[in-house]
């Protein structure tokens, strides 16, 4: 491995779009808008320096409507961590950082896929998600 880990695998592993109603899809498709990106990752450790990463996109609408959509996506991967690596950090780095800039641009592509697909094609995420910048303010 020249880098310090390898991506073996990654899949969908759960992938969530719901509307409940005709009236809700029309409410959500005027105000679709106002829903937000959420992005949350979790790791857990497997054997033989094997790390399951999941990242999950969610959008969805913070204020306390009654007529929601809700649209999720969480993206496993799975990746070797190289013998080198012995720090905390340097793994946590690894884990929200790295992998998520190899993987992202398919995770996007599945999640635009998905609301695209739930009757609102005209969705795009116009920020992309610098993951170096929010590892970095994390400790600041």
């Amino acid at each position: 491995m020249t880098e310090k880990f390898k991506i073996l695998s990654k899949y969908i592993k759960d992938m969530s779009s719901e509307t409940p109603d005709l009236e809700t899809f029309l409410f959500v498709k005027d105000n679709i808008q106002k829903y937000q990106l959420n992005i949350d990752i979790t790791s857990k450790a497997l054997k033989n320096k094997l790390i399951e990463i999941n990242t999950k996109l969610k959008f969805e609408d913070k204020e306390p409507n009654e007529k929601k959509s809700y649209f999720e996506v969480v993206y496993a991967t799975i990746i070797k961590i190289d013998d080198t690596v012995q720090d905390k950090k340097e793994l946590e780095k690894i884990i929200l950082c790295d992998v998520q800039n190899q993987i992202y641009k398919e995770l996007e592509n599945s999640f635009l896929n998905l609301v695209h697909n739930s009757g609102h094609p005209g969705i795009r995420l116009e920020k992309k998600i610098d993951f170096d910048k929010l590892y970095n303010e994390r400790f600041n």
